[in-house]
């Protein structure tokens, strides 16, 4: 591995680790860098489908995040980001009957770790306000305050004017639209 790849890695890397301990900044930052190494992996592979990319990178990153308790510290975090891009890249192509892009070479990946970590986290935030835009108000700020500014339930019940049960009932449904909107699977 270069030393450009091997410091984006270690930098993806600390973010993603950070974040699994409730860091709510690293789990931006994180994201970010995520969505740009995603995005260019799959525009890649599907130049011939680029309408299809923007909903296939929020897929993937609603699966990143679902799955994130899979994620093994000791394992480079790109090789698992990518497997999971390329699962849902995979299954896209099962769904719409093509299969002439299911072979890539390997040595192409390196290529998609060029990424501008200011354009990625701008292209994070867009992405969330874009999953986030289409929910009820209530739903969407218990989710902004929990999952995404970390905030205990109290807490985001005290600034939304909801009762804690409510807080609780509105991240579970809001959580559920996402998945069956954006086609993540558990």
């Amino acid at each position: 591995m270069s030393e450009s790849l091997q410091t984006h890695e270690a930098e993806l890397h600390a973010a993603w680790m950070q974040s699994l301990q409730g860091d709510h900044a690293s789990y931006q930052r994180a994201l970010g860098l995520m969505s740009g190494h995603v995005r260019r992996f799959l525009q890649k592979r599907m130049q011939s489908q680029l309408s299809d990319v923007e909903d296939l990178v929020q897929e993937t990153l609603m699966a990143i995040h679902q799955k994130r308790h899979t994620y093994q510290s000791d394992q480079p975090l790109t090789a698992w980001m990518y497997a999971i891009a390329r699962y849902k890249w995979v299954d896209h192509l099962r769904a719409h009957g093509r299969r002439e892009g299911l072979h890539d070479d390997i040595d192409d990946w390196s290529e998609t770790l060029a990424v501008d970590s200011e354009e990625a986290a701008s292209d994070a935030h867009k992405d969330l306000d874009v999953m986030l835009a289409d929910l009820p108000v209530r739903q969407r700020e218990a989710i902004e305050h929990t999952r995404l500014q970390g905030l205990s339930i109290t807490e985001t019940a005290q600034r939304t004017g909801q009762s804690e049960a409510s807080v609780k009932v509105n991240i579970h449904r809001g959580l559920k639209t996402l998945m069956a909107k954006w086609g993540a699977k558990s």
